[in-house]
């Protein structure tokens, strides 16, 4: 076994802490996942336990490095990657939280978002940020914290304490306090770093009232932030990689240029488009963010989020009780031709991009006598195809807009992206290939890609590119004129869920 021919990923998400140990070749030797509690102390409010994301986490990497056969010696370095815009707050001398980690769901910060929307103050936010003003992003969360939590802020403008998204707070721990950091494209999600400087902004500071001295360091998403703790592995392994999970994917993707993009269908769908150098603002409902950086170079993507994706599949399972797993949802689908005339928009949480209608809600449309529960279970499933290709349709509005080409292919990663049947018809309303590549696990890939490439173990982007190979491309089947008539027919659905 060559020394040092490993790398491993820390994937802490939203429902699970895993680990993923990748040779050279970015092939997984092995895996390890747990779940943690979700804490929702009333509605609208998700939390989680800060030390249980961390020890999930730490439990994860031992079991896989023991999974693997592997010593902390033979690991060249350690990527993380992490659920996006959680905010932890944390004593730096006793290291304990003061406050349990807000998740990026949760919906407090609200009224502190409408009051700056009321001053008018989204376009200073938009203009520096690339983000709209919503409770989903990391500052108005902290400055809850440091507002409710007793005590808080006085400790905050004594140097007391420090904040940080999922990826701060972690390497926190396996430093035992020695590095406060975290990388570009988690700082982005913020709404207090200009990411045309990716430097904290001291305006936006002052608009949300956050004093600079509790928030981490920023580098590139590919830099030496530090080691690990020797008696943490029983030896120490420098970070050499850290990215936001979605900006991760876009990474371990391999879509390095403008233009290239990609969807991760899990329980909602994520979809970023590289624009390179460019900070494109969407006229289009998208957003704008900081891409995982392997220089200290900004570069840039396009991203809009589906709320419910395969999510859908667990509402047909356990609301409609429909089916007995989610591995029957294709079966049952494909026991019918097509969908009937069905259209299933499953607006329960409201629509992300590019709709932005918090106060849609589900519907299911076109029923007859003739319908069955296989022609719902087909709607649902094609019901994530038809929001995607909403998503890719104003992206390439966007990129065309800016004089660059629509995007000619989508690469796709996630649970769902293994239903054939939801991919194809995913390609047929499209009309680009969908591909899927060997290495579906691409979000914890990125972050091994990006610590690989600070410790050398990879020589640069295009030993990546070379890297990333096809499973299956799905190309499309269906005519234009059908496809376009299926999106006019979805779009009357969703207008349909609008209520006011």
């Amino acid at each position: 076994m060559n020394q040092k021919s490993h790398i491993l990923a820390l994937d802490q998400g939203t429902s699970s802490s895993r680990s993923i140990v990748f040779d050279a070749q970015g092939h997984i030797v092995a895996m390890a996942q747990r779940e943690f509690r979700q804490i929702y102390p009333q509605p609208g409010w998700v939390e989680h336990d800060p030390m249980e994301l961390w020890g999930t986490q730490l439990a994860t990497a031992h079991e896989a490095l023991a999974k693997a056969g592997l010593k902390a010696t033979d690991v060249a370095a350690i990527g993380i990657t992490n659920q996006r815009e959680t905010t932890v707050v944390w004593n730096r001398k006793t290291g304990a939280p003061i406050y349990n980690a807000i998740v990026w769901q949760d919906r407090r910060a609200e009224p502190t978002c409408a009051a700056l929307r009321e001053r008018g103050l989204e376009p200073t936010f938009r203009a520096k940020t690339g983000l709209i003003l919503d409770a989903y992003f990391s500052g108005t969360k902290l400055k809850w914290i440091l507002d409710t939590v007793p005590g808080a802020r006085a400790a905050a403008q004594r140097g007391e304490l420090a904040f940080g998204t999922v990826d701060s707070w972690l390497m926190w721990q396996l430093t035992g306090g020695e590095v406060h950091a975290t990388d570009v494209s988690n700082a982005s999600r913020t709404l207090l770093l200009n990411v045309r400087t990716n430097e904290w902004d001291d305006e936006l500071l002052g608009l949300l009232d956050i004093p600079r001295n509790v928030l981490p360091v920023v580098h590139p998403s590919s830099h030496h932030f530090g080691a690990t703790r020797a008696d943490i592995f029983a030896s120490a392994i420098p970070i050499g990689g850290v990215a936001g999970d979605q900006q991760s994917a876009l990474f371990g993707q391999a879509c390095f240029k403008a233009g290239l993009a990609k969807n991760t269908y899990g329980t909602g769908c994520f979809m970023l488009m590289h624009t390179g150098a460019q900070f494109q603002t969407s006229g289009n409902g998208l957003i704008t963010t900081s891409a995982a950086q392997a220089t200290s170079t900004p570069e840039f993507a396009l991203e809009g989020s589906v709320f419910i994706g395969g999510a859908v599949v667990q509402w047909l399972r356990d609301g409609l009780r429909a089916i007995q797993g989610s591995g029957e949802v294709q079966q049952l689908a494909e026991s019918v031709p097509d969908s009937g005339g069905v259209m299933f928009v499953p607006a329960f949480t409201g629509l992300g991009a590019p709709y932005w209608k918090a106060d849609a809600r589900g519907a299911i449309v076109g029923l007859t006598r003739g319908s069955t529960v296989a022609h719902i279970a087909r709607a649902a499933l094609e019901s994530i195809a038809f929001q995607s290709a909403a998503l890719l349709q104003a992206m390439s509005r966007d990129a065309v807009a800016a004089g660059a080409a629509p995007v000619a292919e989508l690469r796709v990663d996630g649970g769902a992206c293994v239903n054939d049947l939801l991919m194809q018809f995913q390609a047929d309303l499209l009309g680009i290939p969908v591909v899927r590549p060997k290495v579906i696990e691409t979000t914890a890939l990125g972050a091994a890609y990006l610590a690989g490439l600070s410790c050398g173990l990879f020589k640069g982007l295009d030993e990546l590119s070379a890297q990333w190979q096809v499973q299956r491309a799905f190309h499309p089947t269906m005519s234009r004129e059908r496809a376009a008539e299926l999106m006019q027919n979805w779009e009357r659905a969703v207008r349909q869920t609008v209520t006011s």
